[in-house]
């Protein structure tokens, strides 16, 4: 398994992603995350089934939206649709003192990960609708969401800090919005799939 990681390290570093990113790949085991049927696949860059129907996030697709979320330390970052806790571990990896939230519906990803990432003490795992954010931690630096919205919702820009930035798919594409005083901008990269977020 050791060189199955090597070989999608190496494969991150020809996609010239930064470096820190790269080192928070290496310093977290993918096969924590994943259930024992498919462990043997866990540094192949391809998503895998978690159960409940959701998926953890191809590797290549998941440095990709952290590379646009610009990550620095001591921020308040929020993922939407955390699963497994695999996201939630690098973050905290890139902030390695800011505060981590992850929200998931799925009760049992909830609690599983909750167990799997309990040594990390800047992650915070909530049960509940990731589509709607987490009012009472507002406003968060970074919010970075891990299943598919059909439109932007408004309620997670709301709950940026002004210049705050939110990487988010939207149907078939990767959004990045960096919230402005008056106006935000939008960068749109096409050409990813995800599971679709369910909102309750």
């Amino acid at each position: 398994m050791l060189d199955k990681k090597e070989e999608l390290i190496n494969s991150l570093k020809k996609e010239k992603f930064q470096s820190n990113i790269i080192r928070a790949f290496e310093k977290v085991s993918r096969e924590n995350f994943i259930p024992e049927e498919s462990k043997n696949l866990s540094y192949e860059d391809i998503p895998l089934p978690i159960g409940f129907g959701a998926t953890i996030s191809q590797p290549y697709t998941i440095a990709f939206m952290l590379e646009h979320l610009n990550i620095k330390d001591r921020q308040k970052i929020l993922e939407v649709g955390s699963g497994s806790g695999y996201v939630l571990a690098l973050l905290s990896e890139l902030s390695p003192s800011g505060k981590i939230f992850g929200i998931e519906r799925i009760k049992e990803l909830a609690e599983s990960s909750e167990e799997i990432l309990k040594s990390r003490k800047n992650i915070k795992v909530i049960r509940g609708d990731g589509s709607k954010g987490l009012e009472k931690g507002k406003p968060f630096d970074r919010i970075l969401v891990s299943a598919s919205a059909d439109k932007i919702p408004e309620e997670l820009v709301r709950q940026l800090k002004t210049n705050g930035i939110l990487v988010i798919p939207v149907k078939d594409s990767i959004l990045k919005i960096i919230k402005g005083k008056k106006e935000n901008e939008i960068k749109e990269y096409p050409g990813f799939r995800f599971v679709p977020l369910v909102e309750e």
